[in-house]
């Protein structure tokens, strides 16, 4: 599990960073946190998480009134004027750790982001305070770039503040200026199988019978490759039955849950309280890991297939 609010204030305690915390309800806006954090406070920001073609990833965190043109930005970094894109949404759990709305240079403190690139805005450093949810969007602190900065070396990084507005020509002679803070190395986080339209056939499934062409053996996509590395390097998966795999995590993860629920923290629900959680644990994450598993079922029948073309014995 990824660093909490409570462990990330705690880090901030202890490197003695000077902050203010406001609580509020959950927002996923700028424009919702606003409304319970003042102007006065600080300067909000805002944090867009980001990958290119390469599956490495981004965060770039800006004034609310920076202007950030993804293109121009994709071009600073060397990857074209479309190399870069929103990351999807399962990436905030899977590479973050955060839930929609939560993005923030403080999510680069858990050891799965270690190889996402933090890009923040210049104008960061003329202001007397910023704010930041810390990991939860029912919370915002507000800390000057020099708690900021103390926060990210402790990590072993280096704050990188740059002008997100700038537009510099890039050409032969003129290299792109942000090449040097595209991450060494990409992370694996297979995509999602594209699913055909509601109603629509694929192509192939179009073509007359008497016409329709004999497939030949696929070559391993990138997506293959990039499981079958996840399967080298990690335990079996029970393939076979997914259903039974999420099963079996769903009730780890409840009984971990319910362990660690102590007895002052029981308000609202009494000493219902840990069963109410797991309840909700199950319903938010059941779908979404059964289409994860049933992901890397299809995955690896798709690389039994491949395995087995590429060593059919030849006839005679």
């Amino acid at each position: 599990m990824g660093f909490s609010k409570d462990q990330l204030l705690a880090r901030l305690q202890e490197l003695q960073v000077d902050y203010f915390q406001y609580e509020h309800p959950a927002v996923l806006t700028v424009e919702a946190q606003a409304k319970y954090v003042s102007s006065t406070d600080g300067s909000l920001s805002k944090n867009l998480f980001l990958k290119d073609k390469k599956n490495r990833f981004y965060i770039v965190s800006a004034m609310v009134d920076t202007k950030v043109d993804m293109k121009v930005l994709s071009q600073r970094l060397g990857l074209g004027k479309g190399g870069i894109r929103m990351a999807p949404e399962d990436a905030l759990g899977e590479i973050l750790q955060v839930s929609l709305g939560c993005v923030t240079p403080f999510a680069v403190v858990n050891e799965s982001a270690r190889d996402v690139s933090l890009l923040l805005d210049q104008k960061f450093k003329n202001q007397a305070r910023c704010i930041f949810h810390p990991l939860s969007n029912e919370v915002s602190i507000s800390l000057n770039t020099s708690g900021l900065d103390k926060f990210l070396k402790s990590l072993g990084r280096e704050p990188v503040y740059v002008d997100l507005e700038d537009n510099p020509p890039v050409g032969k002679d003129q290299p792109p200026d942000l090449a040097a803070h595209v991450p060494s190395g990409s992370i694996v986080h297979p995509e999602l199988p594209s699913k055909t339209p509601s109603g629509q056939c694929s192509p192939a499934n179009n073509l007359p019978k008497e016409k329709k062409p004999v497939p030949a053996p696929a070559k391993p996509s990138k997506l293959s490759g990039n499981v079958k590395s996840v399967m080298e390097n990690s335990a079996p998966l029970p393939f076979k039955n997914p259903e039974n795999f999420v099963e079996e995590i769903l009730d780890k993860t409840s009984a971990l849950l319910l362990s660690e629920i102590k007895e002052d923290g029981v308000m609202q629900h009494g000493d219902k309280l840990g069963t109410v959680l797991a309840d909700a644990l199950r319903k938010r994450l059941a779908p979404d890991l059964t289409h994860l598993a049933i992901m890397y079922k299809n995955t690896a029948y798709t690389e039994g297939f491949h395995a087995g073309t590429r060593h059919q014995p030849k006839r005679l």
